[in-house]
């Protein structure tokens, strides 16, 4: 009697031994390759506007330039690096302000009086993971940093700051365009002011090969 219970125990075992002993199943992961999109800069999507203010009310004037060149790396897979690439100029005798008048004034006298101001130049030069972006910006023969927000989302970047033109040494030449413009430059307190503070927005959709 022991001896069949030690024969079938050893045969119990064989056959569980048999049944464990193949090879392991091996589940392949599913690749899935990523796709990677190229973005390309497109400068018939870009705006570019500045923001002057006139009397004591701080009333905003909007302008921009009818001339502008932007240029940078052909594409990239990566946004921030593409726009990082950018530099930019602008053809100052070009202001447009949506008043002929007021347009030749600020050529003539506000950037006229300048030095070596037939253009104003500059490029990006870092837009942190912190929504802040860092431009440099060349005018009057002085090269200034200046700091402010941007947005990137689907590959539309927008950018906003605030700068004061004393940070190029242009507030003689502000002092010049407040005289030729003091008589729309006077508020109702009978004071004339043209602020130094200068607001600027730029905005550019990119295209993608993913689009």
């Amino acid at each position: 009697m022991k001896q069949g219970l030690f024969i079938l125990a050893a045969i119990t075992t064989t056959l569980t031994i048999s049944s464990c002993g193949g090879d392991p199943t091996i589940e392949e992961e599913e690749k899935v390759e990523e796709e990677i999109c190229f973005y390309h800069y497109d400068d018939q999507s870009t705006i570019f506007e500045w923001t002057g203010y006139k009397t004591s009310s701080k009333v905003g004037v909007k302008g921009s330039f009818n001339e502008m060149t932007i240029t940078g790396d052909e594409s990239s897979d990566d946004p921030i690096a593409l726009l990082e690439s950018l530099t930019f100029s602008m053809t100052t005798s070009s202001v447009e302000t949506s008043d002929e008048a007021r347009n030749k004034k600020i050529a003539e006298t506000f950037f006229g009086t300048m030095t070596d101001t037939e253009m104003i130049t500059g490029k990006v030069k870092k837009l942190s993971d912190n929504g802040k972006a860092t431009i440099s910006i060349t005018m009057n023969g002085v090269s200034a940093d200046i700091e402010g927000d941007y947005t990137l989302e689907d590959g539309k970047f927008e950018f906003t700051s605030s700068v004061d033109v004393s940070m190029w040494s242009a507030v003689s030449a502000l002092e010049a365009l407040n005289v030729v413009c003091s008589e729309k430059h006077t508020g109702d307190d009978g004071e004339t002011k043209t602020w130094s503070e200068v607001g600027l927005s730029f905005t550019t959709q990119l295209k993608s090969d993913c689009d």
